[in-house]
């Protein structure tokens, strides 16, 4: 078996994958109305966390790109956390065990997305940088 290679091999991408797919199946279970409401936004804000990852890994040779993408994703986990908020406060998500097993999971990507686009803002040099520097 092959090793994860590029964005899959990042925790991050691997935690905020899993969230999304597990953040799809709850939507799953709301009430009908939900479905096309606040269960679409979460559904898209949960997968934007990780398509902005696996987009800013793919331009990481530009810091600057990397770090917009990174914001993006950051933004996108902080939005799942209100849609989950949502959710809960007006009894669509009942499950009070799920709906702070995925706060709690939110608030823990948020805080490595944090942590994460501090290091490539301290931390990142394209190859070109580091050429010029070396001549």
């Amino acid at each position: 078996m092959r090793e994860k290679e590029g964005y899959k091999k990042l925790r991050i991408y691997q935690k905020a994958h899993k969230l999304a797919i597990k953040v799809h199946k709850m939507t799953l279970h709301l009430p009908k109305f939900e479905l096309y409401e606040e269960g679409s936004q979460i559904r898209r804000s949960s997968k934007s966390v990780s398509s902005n990852l696996v987009e800013g890994y793919s331009l990481r040779r530009y810091k600057n790109e990397y770090l917009r993408y990174l914001s993006q994703s950051y933004a996108s986990s902080q939005e799942t956390i209100e849609h989950l908020d949502y959710l809960y406060e007006t009894n669509s998500l009942k499950d009070k065990i799920l709906y702070e097993e995925l706060n709690k999971a939110y608030n823990e990507l948020c805080g490595m997305l944090f942590n994460f686009t501090q290091s490539v803002w301290e931390k990142h040099e394209t190859k070109l940088f580091r050429n010029k520097i070396n001549d």
